[in-house]
């Protein structure tokens, strides 16, 4: 098995993997645990995977080191686990270094991981119990493209939050409780050249009434927006 490139485990009630399972997994590329019972991520993960789909576990916890020498990672799917923001350690993606998405989607995290990798293309945080988006929670993702933050419980975008993401083409920010529209729309020169980008604000309690003329003046011809604050009682 020291050629295996991919390994498929999924749909199975693994509840733990020694450390040493993966030791002769040299080439391992792909590494799919998703729907099983695993507690923590396994240890001594190949250093040359650059996929871990490990959704659908009962993860609480995820350490500084869970990620240690895993820097060709290039897709990481963390969703639908029990985490909560006290249970991701500061830094816990530092060795990402590679990384271009991550999902974190469906879990009980009320803030933006901190430390994320400045190599994110794809950001997806949907589902969660994120209150509020800090311009510091998106400092250095410069080369972030889109933005998931959909189905939160999110009420303030904070000024020049929109600032350090300069690349960014979608931005999904539906079914929260923002009351305004998130400062730094009119200003996004990137979203103004993006062919295909998108803005979706659909379901939040914002009074369209009040929202200025110029708002959108960055999106424009194939672009979509999403703005309506109908809510079934």
């Amino acid at each position: 098995m020291k050629g295996l490139q991919t390994l498929i485990l999924v749909n199975n009630k693994i509840n733990m993997i020694h450390p040493k399972a993966f030791s002769s997994l040299l080439n391992l590329e792909r590494l799919y645990l998703s729907k099983n019972l695993l507690k923590e991520i396994p240890a001594n993960i190949p250093k040359s995977l650059q996929e871990l789909r490990i959704h659908e576990n009962q993860i609480n916890k995820i350490k500084k080191s869970s990620f240690s020498g895993m820097a060709n990672v290039i897709v990481m799917e963390l969703g639908s686990n029990p985490l909560s923001s006290s249970g991701v350690d500061n830094g816990a993606f530092a060795d990402l270094s590679r990384v271009s998405y991550i999902r974190i989607a469906d879990t009980n995290i009320t803030s933006i991981p901190k430390g994320l990798p400045s190599s994110l293309f794809e950001l997806h945080l949907d589902g969660n119990k994120i209150t509020k988006v800090t311009a510091e929670s998106l400092k250095g993702l410069r080369n972030l493209s889109k933005l998931g933050l959909s189905h939160n419980e999110i009420s303030v975008v904070e000024n020049g939050t929109l600032a350090n993401v300069p690349h960014l083409r979608e931005l999904h920010l539906e079914s929260n409780a923002l009351t305004s529209i998130p400062p730094g729309l009119p200003e996004h020169k990137y979203i103004q050249k993006a062919m295909y980008s998108g803005i979706s604000l659909f379901s939040n309690p914002v009074p369209y009434w009040e929202v200025q003329p110029i708002t959108f003046r960055c999106v424009f011809d194939r672009s979509a927006i999403q703005l309506g604050n109908y809510r079934k009682k």
